[in-house]
C-alpha cells in the first residue's frame, strides 16, 4: 500500500494538518504540533505555510457507509 499525506477528520484541532503529518511519518501528533508552533514563533512563516497546507493537502475519507 502507497503512503499518502491527508489531513485527518478525527483528533484535529484546527485543520487537521499536523495529524496528517503525525500519521504520515508515525511520530505523536503533539509533537509535529510543538516542532510546528517553535518554527512559526522563530521563524514567522509557520503560520501562513500550516494555511497553504490546509488548502492544499486533501483530506482524508472514510471508507463506510453511513447506515441510518
Amino acid at each position: 500500500m502507497e503512503k499518502k499525506l491527508y489531513r485527518i477528520r478525527e483528533g484535529k484541532k484546527i485543520a487537521g494538518v499536523c495529524g496528517g503529518i503525525a500519521e504520515y511519518f508515525a511520530i505523536d501528533p503533539t509533537i509535529i504540533r510543538l516542532i510546528w508552533a517553535l518554527v512559526s514563533l522563530f521563524a514567522g512563516a509557520g503560520i501562513l505555510v500550516y494555511i497553504v497546507c490546509a488548502f492544499v493537502i486533501p483530506e482524508k475519507t472514510t471508507n463506510y457507509i453511513d447506515v441510518e
